[in-house]
């Protein structure tokens, strides 16, 4: 059967796709948020072709705390709880789009797949040298000295920190290509995907993480992806954020990005990596690219939302 050609949407999910601030990130509550970018996702897989990323931030940082609270069950290296929350939240979205194309009634036979995705590091970043990603549970100060991993004083407390490497290649893209091709739904480059480097002609996995939304650009850029979608908590990119003279932005060239880096406008742990990762796709040659929430993907999508950011 031939599939007919539809344009490559590529949505990055935040984390608050899953857990919303003020939640305590149960599955019941996981499951329920998952709906609303889901629903969407689905009706919009009639006119596209659709990769789905997605964060995972609070599954691994659970994942720590557990390890913390028990010496019975032998700790696991980050590499390998960034796979486990993969497999989890892979089931989770796989789950919650089968039900609602099934609901919808737009494909019960519609194909989907989540893949365990490795993302190459290069094992000479200087970001190695200098861990600044803060992960897992809080420590008081007296216990923080006598961990056996690098910690930073961060506002909630002292919390274990790891290094987070820019991402070189997708080592499954070409798979990730020929499932698209078939129209396959693919949840892949969980987490910013498994930190791996090269040894010779294989891989082995690194104790970092690598971030989700340059992850997600690398993905858009080797596969061709036409429209890359990033969703997240706020309408879109505002300058003056959080002040009175807030302005949000319908849209926004790369010239003026960099300007606005340069002054400071977008935080390091928030919107700087998602204005970065955009700029990365559009300059490794990719089509459009949207910020916007969760809520108003499909608009954003048809150009209604969000913030476009455009190579100028």
């Amino acid at each position: 059967m031939e599939i007919p050609h539809k344009p490559i949407l590529l949505v990055a999910l935040g984390g608050n796709a899953l857990v919303r601030k003020g939640q305590r990130g149960t599955i019941d509550e996981q499951f329920a948020n998952l709906r609303v970018p889901i629903g969407q996702i689905a009706r919009l897989t009639r006119d596209h072709r659709i990769i789905i990323t997605h964060g995972n931030g609070p599954q691994v940082g659970n994942l720590l705390l557990q390890q913390e609270c028990t010496e019975e069950v032998p700790k696991m290296p980050l590499e390998i709880l960034v796979a486990q929350t993969q497999g989890q939240i892979g089931y989770m979205i796989e789950s919650t789009l089968d039900s609602e194309l099934m609901r919808q009634g737009i494909a019960t036979s519609k194909p989907l797949v989540s893949l365990i995705s490795y993302v190459v590091v290069d094992e000479n970043s200087p970001a190695f040298a200098n861990p600044t990603k803060p992960i897992g549970p809080v420590f008081p100060e007296e216990k923080a000295g006598d961990l056996q991993y690098p910690v930073r004083k961060t506002e909630k407390g002292y919390r274990r920190v790891v290094a987070s490497p820019e991402p070189v290649t997708i080592v499954e893209k070409n798979e990730i290509m020929r499932l698209i091709e078939m129209d396959f739904v693919v949840v892949c480059c969980g987490g910013g995907g498994i930190p791996v480097v090269r040894e010779g002609r294989s891989f082995a996995g690194v104790d970092a993480v690598i971030d989700k939304d340059l992850a997600s650009a690398r993905l858009a850029a080797e596969v061709g992806v036409d429209t890359f979608i990033v969703a997240t908590d706020v309408p879109g990119v505002a300058v003056g954020f959080g002040q009175q003279d807030q302005k949000f932005l319908a849209r926004l060239t790369t010239g003026q990005a960099r300007r606005y880096i340069d002054r400071g406008e977008f935080p390091e742990g928030s919107m700087l990596p998602k204005i970065r990762a955009v700029m990365n796709y559009l300059e490794a040659g990719g089509g459009r690219a949207v910020i916007t929430s969760i809520e108003a993907i499909e608009d954003a999508v048809a150009g209604r939302a969000g913030t476009e950011i455009v190579r100028g």
